[in-house]
């Protein structure tokens, strides 16, 4: 950097974005003292940089160490194109839409939000009216309780420290301990079904992906409008498709079950 240009620096500032540049893919996680250390500046400095980018959603915490925030995101939907998991997942989705004939969503999850990054549309049936860049509540949709399936119960408190949680929807979770029951469900038979749970008429399947690690990055659902999936062969043919969709999507994010397990 000339000497010209750094008479116009903001330090803090400069600080803030290189520990978000100590973030890669052999650094997925850092404690406040790897931040430090990496930039070397005072832990107590780094630890208020990190807690400042928390705040903002750029850093997210678990435990005692933090991971890059999906609201970098925020910066510009424009780039999600370019991201890996929508560029390997437009075939995995544009696939699952054919063979359903049903409007196909990749999505992820932003703090307590979910995020639609990819949308496949069918030409002959129901369109979705969800297009890319829709935010939705993840504790009342089963894409937001398959986004929630792998952390650990402290930091869903974290997440959501209320006694109720907001009622958008006639069946969404009233409390912590409604969602926690519902996640570990859906987390454990590996998909989720939801027959007009967020919104009236509309059903969807969904099933998470994952990355090389085994973590949880993004979950691919199929919606549908119809008060229910009956006859039952067509929940359970649904169920097979997109939990193909979504292991063939991890398998290209190099997810290896026997590796991760």
């Amino acid at each position: 950097m000339s000497e010209a240009t750094s008479r116009y620096n903001v330090p803090g500032l400069e600080r803030g974005l290189r520990l978000l540049q100590l973030f890669d893919r052999t650094r997925r996680r850092l404690t406040a003292a790897e931040m430090a250390r990496g930039l070397e500046i005072p832990r107590s400095t780094a630890f208020r940089l990190a807690q400042t980018l928390e705040a903002l959603g750029f850093l997210e915490r678990e435990g005692d160490t933090y991971r890059i925030g999906t609201a970098i995101l925020r910066l510009g939907f424009e780039y999600i194109a370019s991201l890996e998991i929508a560029e390997l997942g437009r075939p995995v989705i544009e696939q699952l839409r054919d063979a359903t004939e049903l409007s196909a969503q990749l999505v992820i999850r932003d703090r307590r939000e979910v995020v639609v990054v990819l949308k496949a549309s069918p030409t002959s049936t129901f369109v979705s009216s969800v297009t890319v860049g829709t935010r939705m509540p993840a504790h009342a949709t089963i894409l937001g309780r398959i986004l929630l399936g792998d952390i650990d119960d402290a930091a869903l408190r974290a997440l959501y420290p209320e006694a109720t949680l907001p009622q958008v929807s006639p069946h969404a979770p009233r409390t912590l301990t409604e969602l926690k029951r519902l996640v570990r469900e859906d987390h454990a038979r590996g998909h989720a079904v939801s027959e007009s749970f967020f919104e009236h008429g509309i059903c969807a399947v969904a099933a998470p992906v994952r990355d090389h690690s085994g973590r949880i990055v993004a979950a691919v659902s199929v919606t549908a409008q119809r008060p229910n999936l009956e006859p039952a062969t067509l929940r359970e043919q649904l169920v097979v498709q997109v939990c193909a969709a979504a292991a063939e999507l991890s398998r290209r994010l190099n997810y290896r079950p026997a590796e991760a397990a």
